[in-house]
């Protein structure tokens, strides 16, 4: 199943096996990741950086991403068919690859025009995650691998987002862990094993996983500024950090 939920990956598990070498499907996918590439990455990077330099950056980015997928989907994809899911997780990390030049130009957004696109395409982005998931179970195309990808793409998505609130003053350093915290807990499980277990739904997840992502959206207006932006990023932290706390005490208590 996929969802918005950035905390956990184990949450979104689903009853499929692994696959062997998916050949065809993967190099279908590679073949969809060039289109984006020319068709999205290009267009949208040359419009926040003209110089070919800074476009190939943007591309570099959105391709490094696309070949690790590919790799995991030869390796783990278990359908025949590519699915709309996957193209659509795929399409909204062309979406959001380009922001890696506002980090890099972090002047960028000083022009509100620009500040005020760059935060439509991210709602854009934000809207279309959930639109896969319901693809993914009306072609009967659901998988560990599909689940896992949409969620690499939503935590990209709030580290990158979480950069730019800092890089933009929007609040301190602390703002960076609406960003960090999945990869925080990922590397907390490869020291505590435990932590990896499968956690059951739960709805409170996914609500505060769209507030964290919404926050840092919102923390991109030009006429967010602080206090209100320090009270935002505050209580989405807050939020974020409630939740991990009650996944984290729940399997603390299960573990073997």
């Amino acid at each position: 199943m996929h969802n918005t939920d950035v905390g956990h990956p184990s949450d979104h598990v689903v009853a499929q096996g692994m696959a062997g070498s998916n050949r065809g499907v993967t190099l279908r996918f590679m073949a969809f990741a060039l289109a984006l590439l020319g068709a999205v990455v290009a267009p949208l990077s040359a419009v926040l950086a003209p110089q070919p330099g800074w476009i190939g950056l943007a591309g570099s980015t959105f391709l490094l991403g696309a070949i690790v997928t590919a790799i995991g989907m030869d390796r783990h994809y278990p359908h025949d068919r590519l699915g709309l899911a996957n193209m659509i997780s795929l399409l909204r990390m062309a979406m959001v690859s380009p922001l890696v030049l506002i980090i890099a130009m972090p002047g960028l957004l000083a022009e509100a025009r620009l500040a005020w696109g760059v935060l439509g395409l991210a709602v854009v982005s934000l809207s279309l995650d959930g639109v896969d998931g319901f693809f993914a179970r009306r072609q009967g195309l659901s998988s560990r691998f599909g689940a896992r990808f949409d969620v690499e793409v939503d935590s990209l998505f709030a580290l990158l987002l979480a950069v730019l609130a800092f890089q933009l003053d929007k609040a301190g350093a602390w703002v960076l862990i609406l960003g960090l915290a999945r990869y925080l807990f990922v590397a907390a499980g490869a020291i505590w094993p435990w932590l990896m277990a499968d956690l059951p739904e739960r709805f409170s997840r996914k609500a505060v996983c769209v507030i964290q992502i919404g926050v840092l959206i919102a923390l991109l207006a030009p006429i967010v500024v602080a206090p209100v932006s320090l009270v935002l990023a505050g209580l989405a932290s807050l939020l974020v950090a409630w939740s991990f706390a009650v996944d984290i005490v729940w399997l603390a208590r299960r573990r073997a």
